[in-house]
Protein backbone atom coordinates (compact mmCIF):
# COMPACT_ATOMS: atom_id res chain seq x y z
CA UNK A 1 0.00 0.00 0.00
CA UNK A 2 1.47 3.75 -0.52
CA UNK A 3 2.51 5.35 2.55
CA UNK A 4 -0.05 7.86 4.42
CA UNK A 5 1.20 11.23 4.52
CA UNK A 6 0.06 13.79 7.02
CA UNK A 7 -2.26 16.57 7.06
CA UNK A 8 -2.66 19.17 8.96
CA UNK A 9 -6.28 21.40 9.64
CA UNK A 10 -7.40 24.63 9.48
CA UNK A 11 -10.37 25.81 11.10
CA UNK A 12 -10.36 29.49 10.38
CA UNK A 13 -12.06 32.25 8.46
CA UNK A 14 -11.58 33.20 4.78
CA UNK A 15 -9.72 35.71 3.61
CA UNK A 16 -10.94 37.10 -0.03
CA UNK A 17 -7.72 38.36 -1.37
CA UNK A 18 -5.98 35.64 -0.40
CA UNK A 19 -3.57 37.30 2.52
CA UNK A 20 -4.58 35.72 5.58
CA UNK A 21 -6.63 33.08 7.10
CA UNK A 22 -7.54 30.11 5.51
CA UNK A 23 -5.78 30.61 2.61
CA UNK A 24 -2.55 31.71 4.41
CA UNK A 25 -2.76 28.39 5.85
CA UNK A 26 -2.83 26.32 3.12
CA UNK A 27 -0.02 28.12 1.25
CA UNK A 28 1.83 27.46 4.54
CA UNK A 29 0.77 23.69 5.07
CA UNK A 30 1.79 23.38 1.26
CA UNK A 31 4.91 25.07 1.57
CA UNK A 32 5.72 22.31 4.11
CA UNK A 33 4.74 19.34 2.05
CA UNK A 34 1.40 18.76 3.72
CA UNK A 35 -2.08 18.32 2.67
CA UNK A 36 -4.62 20.53 4.43
CA UNK A 37 -8.30 20.62 4.78
CA UNK A 38 -10.40 23.21 5.64
CA UNK A 39 -13.07 24.15 8.12
CA UNK A 40 -14.42 27.40 7.55
CA UNK A 41 -15.58 29.20 10.14
CA UNK A 42 -16.38 33.15 8.50
CA UNK A 43 -16.44 34.02 5.37
CA UNK A 44 -15.12 37.66 5.22
CA UNK A 45 -14.93 40.40 2.16
CA UNK A 46 -11.25 41.83 2.69
CA UNK A 47 -8.11 43.04 1.44
CA UNK A 48 -4.57 44.23 2.88
CA UNK A 49 -6.66 47.64 3.99
CA UNK A 50 -9.50 46.18 5.60
CA UNK A 51 -12.42 44.48 5.84
CA UNK A 52 -15.59 45.21 5.00
CA UNK A 53 -17.91 43.03 5.75
CA UNK A 54 -18.19 39.45 7.55
CA UNK A 55 -20.11 36.25 7.04
CA UNK A 56 -20.63 34.04 10.13
CA UNK A 57 -20.69 30.20 8.98
CA UNK A 58 -23.86 28.65 11.13
CA UNK A 59 -22.33 26.18 14.10
CA UNK A 60 -23.85 23.05 12.44
CA UNK A 61 -22.05 23.66 9.34
CA UNK A 62 -19.22 24.36 11.30
CA UNK A 63 -19.53 20.87 13.40
CA UNK A 64 -20.24 19.53 9.93
CA UNK A 65 -17.09 19.93 7.92
CA UNK A 66 -15.38 18.96 11.20
CA UNK A 67 -17.23 15.57 11.01
CA UNK A 68 -16.32 15.40 7.29
CA UNK A 69 -12.41 15.32 7.48
CA UNK A 70 -12.01 13.64 11.46
CA UNK A 71 -11.17 10.57 11.81
CA UNK A 72 -11.18 10.07 7.63
CA UNK A 73 -8.05 12.32 6.91
CA UNK A 74 -4.65 11.36 9.01
CA UNK A 75 -4.48 14.77 11.10
CA UNK A 76 -1.79 15.12 12.82
CA UNK A 77 -2.05 18.62 13.92
CA UNK A 78 -4.50 21.76 13.62
CA UNK A 79 -4.64 25.24 14.32
CA UNK A 80 -7.58 27.81 15.15
CA UNK A 81 -7.90 31.28 13.92
CA UNK A 82 -10.65 33.84 14.60
CA UNK A 83 -13.52 32.30 15.95
CA UNK A 84 -16.45 34.90 16.17
CA UNK A 85 -18.83 33.03 18.31
CA UNK A 86 -19.61 31.19 21.08
CA UNK A 87 -21.61 28.80 19.40
CA UNK A 88 -18.65 27.96 16.87
CA UNK A 89 -16.31 27.64 19.52
CA UNK A 90 -18.43 25.12 21.06
CA UNK A 91 -18.89 22.93 18.46
CA UNK A 92 -15.29 23.21 17.69
CA UNK A 93 -14.17 22.39 21.22
CA UNK A 94 -16.61 19.06 21.55
CA UNK A 95 -15.29 17.83 18.47
CA UNK A 96 -11.61 18.33 19.09
CA UNK A 97 -12.12 17.27 23.06
CA UNK A 98 -12.74 14.09 21.49
CA UNK A 99 -9.31 13.79 19.48
CA UNK A 100 -6.80 14.15 21.94
CA UNK A 101 -3.76 12.33 19.35
CA UNK A 102 -4.44 15.81 17.02
CA UNK A 103 -2.01 18.37 18.76
CA UNK A 104 -3.45 22.00 18.68
CA UNK A 105 -2.45 25.07 18.22
CA UNK A 106 -4.73 27.60 19.31
CA UNK A 107 -4.56 31.43 17.75
CA UNK A 108 -6.86 33.64 20.20
CA UNK A 109 -7.37 35.96 17.54
CA UNK A 110 -9.81 38.34 19.65
CA UNK A 111 -7.41 41.57 20.32
CA UNK A 112 -5.79 43.88 17.50
CA UNK A 113 -2.78 45.04 17.96
CA UNK A 114 -4.60 48.44 18.49
CA UNK A 115 -6.59 47.27 21.36
CA UNK A 116 -9.84 47.03 19.55
CA UNK A 117 -11.61 43.79 20.62
CA UNK A 118 -12.35 41.51 18.19
CA UNK A 119 -14.84 39.28 19.46
CA UNK A 120 -17.79 39.68 21.76
CA UNK A 121 -17.34 38.87 25.49
CA UNK A 122 -19.49 35.51 25.02
CA UNK A 123 -17.06 34.26 22.30
CA UNK A 124 -14.02 35.47 24.91
CA UNK A 125 -15.69 33.25 27.47
CA UNK A 126 -16.64 30.48 25.70
CA UNK A 127 -12.54 30.77 24.02
CA UNK A 128 -11.10 30.59 27.48
CA UNK A 129 -13.20 28.00 29.46
CA UNK A 130 -13.35 25.76 26.60
CA UNK A 131 -10.63 25.83 24.48
CA UNK A 132 -7.58 27.26 25.67
CA UNK A 133 -7.63 24.20 27.95
CA UNK A 134 -7.48 22.16 24.78
CA UNK A 135 -4.60 23.70 23.60
CA UNK A 136 -1.18 22.32 22.96
CA UNK A 137 0.03 26.00 22.19
CA UNK A 138 -1.40 29.11 22.36
CA UNK A 139 -0.09 31.63 20.35
CA UNK A 140 -1.52 35.32 21.32
CA UNK A 141 -0.06 38.76 20.57
CA UNK A 142 0.69 41.65 23.70
CA UNK A 143 -2.82 42.78 23.94
CA UNK A 144 -4.39 39.06 24.18
CA UNK A 145 -2.46 38.07 26.06
CA UNK A 146 -3.27 41.27 28.77
CA UNK A 147 -6.69 40.32 27.82
CA UNK A 148 -6.36 36.35 28.68
CA UNK A 149 -4.18 37.54 31.97
CA UNK A 150 -7.30 40.33 33.05
CA UNK A 151 -4.52 42.89 33.16
CA UNK A 152 -4.07 46.19 30.99
CA UNK A 153 -0.69 45.20 29.71
CA UNK A 154 2.93 44.13 30.95
CA UNK A 155 5.74 42.20 29.33
CA UNK A 156 5.75 39.42 27.34
CA UNK A 157 7.39 37.13 29.99
CA UNK A 158 4.44 38.14 32.97
CA UNK A 159 1.84 37.38 30.61
CA UNK A 160 3.19 34.08 29.18
CA UNK A 161 3.49 32.86 32.87
CA UNK A 162 -0.34 34.46 33.36
CA UNK A 163 -1.50 32.71 30.57
CA UNK A 164 0.11 29.31 31.46
CA UNK A 165 -0.99 29.60 34.68
CA UNK A 166 -4.50 30.56 34.50
CA UNK A 167 -5.42 27.73 31.10
CA UNK A 168 -2.44 25.26 31.75
CA UNK A 169 -1.49 25.36 28.53
CA UNK A 170 2.14 25.80 26.87
CA UNK A 171 1.96 29.81 25.29
CA UNK A 172 4.09 31.72 22.71
CA UNK A 173 3.54 35.63 23.69
CA UNK A 174 4.01 37.45 19.98
CA UNK A 175 5.72 40.55 20.31
CA UNK A 176 6.15 41.20 16.77
CA UNK A 177 4.44 44.35 16.69
CA UNK A 178 6.32 45.92 19.86
CA UNK A 179 9.16 48.07 19.13
CA UNK A 180 12.89 47.73 18.63
CA UNK A 181 14.98 45.77 15.84
CA UNK A 182 14.22 42.47 16.63
CA UNK A 183 11.08 40.33 16.79
CA UNK A 184 10.76 38.51 19.91
CA UNK A 185 8.34 36.33 20.68
CA UNK A 186 8.29 34.29 24.30
CA UNK A 187 7.93 30.76 25.31
CA UNK A 188 6.40 29.34 28.50
CA UNK A 189 5.32 25.47 29.02
CA UNK A 190 5.47 25.71 33.39
CA UNK A 191 9.14 24.39 33.06
CA UNK A 192 10.95 26.62 30.40
CA UNK A 193 10.76 29.88 29.80
CA UNK A 194 12.72 30.97 26.50
CA UNK A 195 12.68 34.04 24.04
CA UNK A 196 13.24 33.24 20.14
CA UNK A 197 14.34 36.16 18.36
CA UNK A 198 15.11 37.22 14.39
CA UNK A 199 15.58 40.79 12.98
CA UNK A 200 13.53 42.97 11.14
CA UNK A 201 13.04 42.52 7.47
CA UNK A 202 13.32 46.64 6.47
CA UNK A 203 10.61 47.52 4.80
CA UNK A 204 8.76 44.21 3.17
CA UNK A 205 6.04 44.47 1.09
CA UNK A 206 3.31 43.03 2.93
CA UNK A 207 3.23 41.80 6.69
CA UNK A 208 -0.55 40.34 6.32
CA UNK A 209 -1.18 37.14 7.50
CA UNK A 210 1.78 36.84 9.75
CA UNK A 211 0.04 35.83 12.58
CA UNK A 212 -2.28 33.07 10.53
CA UNK A 213 1.29 32.21 9.00
CA UNK A 214 2.78 31.54 12.52
CA UNK A 215 0.22 29.05 13.72
CA UNK A 216 -0.09 27.50 10.88
CA UNK A 217 3.49 26.86 10.42
CA UNK A 218 3.89 25.36 13.90
CA UNK A 219 0.96 23.29 13.31
CA UNK A 220 2.92 22.05 10.25
CA UNK A 221 5.48 21.92 12.07
CA UNK A 222 4.25 19.54 14.97
CA UNK A 223 2.98 17.39 12.50
CA UNK A 224 6.27 16.56 11.09
CA UNK A 225 7.08 15.26 14.40
CA UNK A 226 8.85 18.20 15.66
CA UNK A 227 9.34 19.16 19.54
CA UNK A 228 7.42 22.62 20.49
CA UNK A 229 11.45 24.18 20.91
CA UNK A 230 11.78 23.17 17.74
CA UNK A 231 8.78 24.07 16.17
CA UNK A 232 8.47 27.37 17.13
CA UNK A 233 12.07 27.68 16.16
CA UNK A 234 11.08 26.81 12.45
CA UNK A 235 7.89 28.47 11.83
CA UNK A 236 9.61 31.68 12.82
CA UNK A 237 12.73 31.42 10.58
CA UNK A 238 9.33 30.43 7.97
CA UNK A 239 7.58 33.65 8.69
CA UNK A 240 10.65 35.63 8.73
CA UNK A 241 11.21 34.43 5.14
CA UNK A 242 7.99 35.12 4.00
CA UNK A 243 7.82 38.26 4.70
CA UNK A 244 11.72 39.03 2.85
CA UNK A 245 9.92 37.35 0.31
CA UNK A 246 6.73 39.19 0.37
CA UNK A 247 5.63 41.02 -3.14
CA UNK A 248 3.09 43.36 -4.20
CA UNK A 249 -0.23 42.27 -6.22
CA UNK A 250 -1.69 45.17 -6.89
CA UNK A 251 -1.80 49.26 -5.94
CA UNK A 252 0.02 49.33 -2.43
CA UNK A 253 -1.62 45.68 -1.86
CA UNK A 254 1.09 43.00 -0.99
CA UNK A 255 1.22 39.55 -0.43
CA UNK A 256 3.71 37.50 1.74
CA UNK A 257 5.97 35.07 -0.15
CA UNK A 258 5.65 31.62 -1.12
CA UNK A 259 8.37 29.80 1.29
CA UNK A 260 9.16 26.31 -0.56
CA UNK A 261 9.61 23.45 1.44
CA UNK A 262 13.89 22.45 1.82
CA UNK A 263 14.13 25.85 0.49
CA UNK A 264 17.07 28.43 2.14
CA UNK A 265 15.03 30.21 5.53
CA UNK A 266 17.09 33.38 6.56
Amino acid sequence: MAETHPCCLTVAGSDSGGNAGVQADLRTFHSYGLHGCTVFAALTAQNPHGVSAVHAVPPDFVAAQLDAVLGVYDIRAMKTGMLAEASVIEAVADRIAARPEILRVIDPVMVATSGARLISDDAVGALERRLLPLATLVTPNLPEAAALCGTDGGDAETLARGVYDRFGCAVLVKGGHADGDAATDVFFDGHELRSFSLPRVPNPASTHGTGCTLAAALAAELALGHGIVQAIDGAKRHVRAAIAGSYLVGDACGVLGFVREGGPRP
